[in-house]
């Protein structure tokens, strides 16, 4: 991992978490009872609640045998996975509780916890919090081979509407069957284009298997993805989060959940996926994002990880192309002629070499739409423009192109990024005498 692209937690808060949050939106993130509230009322899906603590009298009074026979006892404000108590099971005797650590639980446990819990020992600043209860999920069977008896969560950092990395966090036994990575989860890095994980770290260290098994890390794919991305986009845009990180958790029967909202995540998802977090941000500040969908086909397309996340993305729409191509060109009689290609990310626009064109029969006045200055490596040129059909993996494009002098260079057509909407591009050419 290059360590000018990391972002610290300076970083973090003064470049982004701080400018780019409202304060409407950290007080939302701030209490999950405030965010469930806010998501549910525009019909995103977060776990039930059964049961609030505001005040000691309301926890003493509280019958608490109308709990149900699993469910989660958290504090609103609570950070890092602190204070959560989490019921798997009924006892087979009917005194109490069984968690996911297969300890057992009373209703004087809980009511303690709940007393704990409204003086504010859980909380990072000792103010005084709410306590409640929540529907607990189970496991989704795409996990249930990698994660210690608790539930798994999906860590999605979004920023500018755009879905920039994401992590699955598994419980394990140290963990005690919670996604808390400063408890002991794993943290596994997931390809943004695919939902595929890439990269495993325990305790910042790098692992390819579960703990103890040979059960691989890598290679998992995440069901719903587009949808728990759409989510996240979504949570942010409703939230007045413009930098956040989202947690999802997957219901086994009614699909993604949100689980809460954090205006300032934490950075150990950039060990997760062997990146940093800062070039990613910079790379999509400002861009202009129409849509949640839009935000995730950008996202998808700008932080795809390898080639074969690429070729899994075509699945989904994408197509993926070398840096070196052949494209048809569409001639004046309008057949199609083979030519040898770059793709140029860094250039805006297409360009051909004038020896081609007119070949082409496209140097023809009536096709030369005007002059344009081009800056290049060769520094600023006039060209001309022409009008320009061509094919690139089966796509038609049609588009302009700069004509200029390319014979002293290898390829004598140049696909800019204007006309590359739609292709994943990787950055290794495959042809090495290329």
């Amino acid at each position: 991992m290059n360590i000018s692209s990391i972002l610290g937690l300076n970083a973090r808060f003064s470049l982004y978490s701080y400018p780019y949050n409202t304060r409407k939106g950290k007080k939302i993130a701030g209490s999950k009872l405030l965010t469930k509230k806010v998501l549910l009322k525009v019909g995103i899906a977060t776990p039930k609640v059964w049961a609030i603590f505001r005040k000691p009298q309301g926890v003493y009074c509280f019958n608490w045998a109308t709990l149900p026979d699993s469910f989660a006892f958290k504090p609103t404000r609570g950070l890092g996975g602190e204070g959560i108590i989490v019921v798997k099971k009924k006892a087979r005797d009917g005194n109490g509780w069984i968690t996911t650590q297969r300890k057992r639980v009373t209703p004087d446990d809980l009511q303690l916890h709940a007393l704990d819990i409204l003086e504010g020992a859980y909380n990072f600043d000792g103010i005084p919090d709410v306590g409640f209860c929540e529907e607990y999920v189970p496991r989704h069977k795409a996990f249930r081979r990698f994660a210690y008896r608790g539930t798994p969560d999906i860590r999605i950092i979004v920023f500018n509407k755009i879905p920039i990395i994401a992590m699955l966090r598994l419980p394990t036994k140290e963990s005690g069957g919670r996604a808390n990575l400063h408890q002991g989860a794993i943290g596994v890095g997931i390809d943004i284009a695919t939902g595929i994980t890439t990269h495993a770290v325990h305790h910042k260290e790098s692992i390819r298997f579960k703990p103890g098994t040979k059960r691989k890390l890598h290679g998992i794919k995440i069901p719903f993805w587009n949808q728990i991305l759409e989510l996240a986009v979504e949570s942010g845009d409703i939230s007045g989060l413009g930098y956040l990180g989202v947690d999802v958790i997957i219901h086994p029967e009614k699909g993604p959940m949100i689980l809460e909202l954090n205006s300032a995540p934490g950075l150990e998802i950039q060990l997760a996926n062997m990146t940093g977090l800062r070039r990613r941000l910079e790379r999509v500040e400002g861009l202009k994002i129409n849509s949640p969908e839009h935000g995730v086909k950008m996202g998808k397309a700008l932080f795809a990880s390898s080639l074969a996340a690429r070729v899994k993305a075509e699945e989904e729409g994408y197509k993926t192309v070398e840096i070196f191509e052949s494209v048809k060109i569409r001639n004046k009689r309008g057949k199609k002629v083979l030519v040898p290609a770059k793709i140029d990310t860094g250039a805006k626009s297409s360009s051909i070499d004038i020896k081609l064109a007119k070949e082409l029969g496209l140097y023809d006045a009536d096709n030369i739409l005007w002059k344009r200055t081009f800056k290049s490596s060769l520094g600023k040129q006039r060209r001309p423009v022409i009008q320009i059909t061509f094919w690139l993996k089966g796509k038609r494009i049609d588009t302009t192109a700069g004509v200029s002098d390319r014979k002293r260079l290898t390829k004598p057509f140049i696909v800019g990024s204007n006309d590359l909407t739609g292709f994943l591009v990787n950055p290794t050419p495959i042809h090495k005498n290329e």
